[in-house]
């Protein structure tokens, strides 16, 4: 038995063209694409802006549901990520998540709010990552 046939939770990884990826999961599909400059297609955003938009989106996710829960109107609820590269390693080195409140939040709030976005689970999953396992598999024969 495969991995892929042994869950049914198994991310299903294609490849429909030039250097764009797809990943298909729970009925959704992902699509993924590089830059021109990088000799993609430009047609959906690079596997790492994907990366960002999943924080992004969830500590969104964390903050409406705050919102909700209290019975707040999250009109004009919002939130900005921005990736912060540190010069000398080119990699990121600090994630900025800025909050933009509704009207009238209540002020009681504020910190309870950055707790609640603070426990977002893809952050939670970078800063106690699982174990990577790369591992072989045989395809099964094309008919």
């Amino acid at each position: 038995m495969t991995a892929s046939q042994a869950h049914p939770d198994v991310m299903q990884v294609s490849f429909p063209g030039g250097l764009a990826v797809a990943a298909r999961f729970r009925g959704h599909e992902i699509l993924s694409d590089q830059p021109r400059k990088a000799g993609g297609g430009a047609t959906a955003p690079p596997p790492f802006d994907l990366f960002l938009a999943s924080i992004a989106t969830c500590a969104g996710f964390y903050a409406l549901r705050f919102c909700q829960s209290r019975d707040i109107d999250t009109a004009g609820l919002g939130a900005t990520l921005e990736p912060i590269r540190d010069p000398a390693t080119r990699r990121i080195g600090r994630i900025h998540i800025a909050l933009q409140l509704p009207p009238g939040f209540p002020d009681r709030y504020h910190r309870a709010i950055l707790r609640a976005v603070d426990q977002c689970a893809v952050k939670r999953h970078i800063l106690e990552p699982p174990e990577f396992v790369v591992a072989l598999e045989e395809s099964a024969p094309l008919d």
